[in-house]
């Protein structure tokens, strides 16, 4: 990958008109990914073509700027970010800013599929940890959820990253009707494998196909079961990012719960995301984006694409608009969560 030269000097920390101040990005690096999970695409996806995607150097570059303005948590999603082939040369080359102290933490959030390859490189280059998605232990569940995943390959790869010594955090999606009965099994599976799990609501996001209030679980009903059986100590824990947690007394693990639509967790948003295509959202329930792909292109230089930011971080809104109600079936936003980032 080729260095830009970056001569612009001046490159002042970014905050929103609502004095949050953001240090935390999200970039999508791939809108495709090997798997078709029900509550995220349509089993029949186009994807976007080629030309519309950033390079790997356009990636590095726009990262670059975010992390010289402030940035200090940095995430890669997808899609499936370890199917982007090169994937690895952009890890390595973002990693220059871990060891130069400007980056903090060099994440990933991964289905898991691609891990048995990656974990050992990932580790090499300053990645400490990784969220895994899964929302079953049971293969037939996992298959059907996936649409094609297959879960002996998903949990060969926790086990490659945790061999790497990589810490992991499981993510999964609290869906009624199918996982909604397994969540004390996945308690118990991580607590044994001393992984932090976090629970997530579904949210609102592209057309899947299929009517959301048949999925939506409340994380309300969810912890109400969950404190039948355990001890739920709440956790001042902050991962920057927007899970509440509890600590499980009873084995000492920690629990997460992303809830979107039944506690709103925008006001201390400190975290955007690029999409594949260079589009910043300054929230993941809006449709309001900046593009940087334009600036990106047009100029070897870092003036346009300042200014680009500057106007994208004065536009985040206070917080989303995310419902799920009953006999309104359509989504919220109608890009998909694969064509965002996580």
């Amino acid at each position: 990958m080729e260095k830009h030269a970056h001569k612009d000097t001046q490159t002042p920390s970014m905050t929103d008109p609502f004095g949050r101040r953001i240090r935390y990005l999200r970039v999508s690096v791939t809108d495709r990914c090997d798997f078709r999970c029900q509550y995220c695409m349509s089993e029949d996806m186009t994807f976007l073509p080629k030309a519309d995607i950033l390079s790997l150097e356009e990636l590095d570059r726009v990262c670059s700027a975010f992390i010289r303005r402030g940035v200090k948590k940095l995430r890669l999603t997808g899609g499936e970010p370890l199917v982007r082939r090169g994937v690895m040369d952009l890890v390595r080359e973002l990693s220059r800013h871990l060891r130069s102290g400007a980056l903090e933490e060099l994440t990933l959030t991964t289905n898991a599929s691609q891990l048995a390859k990656y974990a050992h490189q990932l580790a090499g280059h300053g990645v400490k940890r990784v969220n895994v998605s899964l929302d079953t232990l049971d293969p037939k569940k996992f298959a059907e959820i996936t649409r094609r995943g297959a879960l002996d390959k998903v949990l060969s790869g926790i086990d490659a990253a945790r061999d790497a010594g990589l810490k992991i955090k499981i993510n999964t999606v609290a869906l009624r009707g199918f996982n909604e009965f397994e969540l004390d099994d996945l308690v118990i599976w991580c607590a044994k494998r001393g992984f932090d799990l976090t629970f997530i609501e579904t949210m609102p996001l592209g057309d899947i196909g299929g009517d959301r209030t048949e999925q939506y679980l409340p994380l309300s009903t969810v912890r109400a079961r969950l404190s039948a059986r355990w001890t739920l100590v709440d956790n001042s824990h902050f991962s920057g990012g927007p899970a509440r947690y509890v600590t499980l007394e009873e084995s000492g693990q920690r629990i997460g719960f992303i809830t979107p639509m039944t506690h709103n967790f925008c006001d201390t948003c400190n975290r955007v995301r690029i999409t594949a295509t260079g589009k910043l959202y300054m929230c993941l329930g809006q449709d309001s984006a900046v593009d940087l792909r334009e600036p990106l292109r047009h100029s070897e230089s870092d003036v346009a694409l300042n200014a680009a930011i500057d106007k994208a971080i004065a536009l985040k809104p206070r917080g989303h608009d995310f419902t799920i109600e009953e006999g309104r079936s359509g989504p919220a936003v109608a890009r998909h969560m694969s064509v965002t980032g996580g």
